[in-house]
């Protein structure tokens, strides 16, 4: 065994030379490569470094155009800011220019509308003065026809104070001269009828009392009344022919009753049976001759009293048939 162990041990020996030279190499490489490892981190440190510096100048550089993008960017806000506000100022402008456009359109139409107006107004003031002028003169004119006719009408004016002069004194005159004659005919109708108490002469008046004439309540005349009323008409005639037929003469029969009412169907009231008596009167002086014309008749119901007291004797000389020689 100690020599199978002898015999092992002598390749060992035998190999070492060579695993020394190969470790020899091994190392030399080795350390080649940790001389170029040591060139390769000396450049690369050094490129490291020149990339670092590089890279900071870059960061610098970015930050700077960080710096300068930010403040582009707050430039090109406030920009985009006034760009907003000068859109809108823009757009106000154009507004109101438009606004402007539109009244200076509206101000040119008003001023036309105006020219036109100011053009027809001259002309409705030629015209107008034209007519002023025109109506002047006819005032004028009117003022002149206007003094012609004051003359004329002073003239007139005394004219009519002469000729209503003289129509006063003629009709003054007619009134004398129907007076004489309405006298005349009274004095003939006192000769007739005497001192009779129910037949009177009472100043310009003849008065029959009703009684003498009508049956009461009645409108008929009686028979006996036309005895009385015929020298009456037989006078009227006497006198009639001798008045001047320019005078306008009228017999006037007035009928007047008591105050004690009526109420009848021929007479509701005392004013039919009054107007009745006289109308009754008057057709009868119609049937004797006398002309219509001269020829009135008037009721007068019991408004016009002689006597104002309420006995019988009262009532009497109120229930009348009055006469009236006047003028129509």
């Amino acid at each position: 065994m100690a020599l199978a162990s002898r015999r092992s041990r002598r390749p060992s020996i035998d190999i070492w030379p060579g695993f020394v030279d190969a470790l020899a190499q091994l190392l030399m490489v080795i350390i080649f490569i940790l001389l170029v490892f040591t060139a390769s981190q000396f450049f690369l440190a050094d490129a490291l470094t020149g990339r670092d510096k590089a890279l900071r100048e870059l960061q610098q550089q970015v930050s700077e155009l960080g710096n300068l993008l930010a403040l582009e960017r707050t430039a090109n806000t406030d920009l985009r800011a006034s760009a907003a506000s000068l859109a809108a100022q823009l757009k106000a402008t154009e507004s109101e220019r438009n606004a402007l456009a539109a009244r200076a359109k509206e101000a040119e139409k008003a001023l036309t509308g105006e020219q036109q107006t100011s053009t027809a107004a001259r002309a409705q003031v030629e015209q107008l003065t034209a007519s002023v002028a025109a109506l002047r003169e006819q005032l004028a004119q009117i003022a002149a026809a206007l003094d012609l006719a004051e003359a004329k009408v002073k003239d007139q004016q005394t004219q009519l104070a002469d000729l209503g002069r003289r129509l006063n004194l003629a009709l003054a005159s007619k009134v004398e001269e129907l007076a004489r004659y309405r006298s005349e005919f009274f004095g003939r109708l006192r000769e007739i009828i005497g001192n009779r108490a129910d037949i009177r002469v009472v100043g310009d008046r003849f008065v029959f009392q009703s009684e003498v004439l009508f049956a009461q309540a009645s409108a008929e005349l009686a028979d006996t009344a036309k005895d009385q009323l015929d020298p009456v008409i037989a006078a009227l005639q006497e006198i009639s022919r001798k008045i001047p037929p320019d005078i306008n003469w009228a017999l006037r029969i007035d009928g007047h009753t008591d105050r004690r009412p009526i109420n009848t169907a021929q007479f509701p009231s005392n004013w039919e049976l009054s107007t009745a008596r006289a109308i009754s009167v008057v057709r009868y002086a119609i049937e004797k001759g006398i002309p219509p014309n001269r020829l009135v008749a008037a009721g007068f119901a019991d408004k016009q009293p002689l006597d104002p007291g309420n006995g019988e004797e009262a009532y009497r000389r109120n229930r009348r048939i009055e006469l009236k020689l006047t003028e129509h």
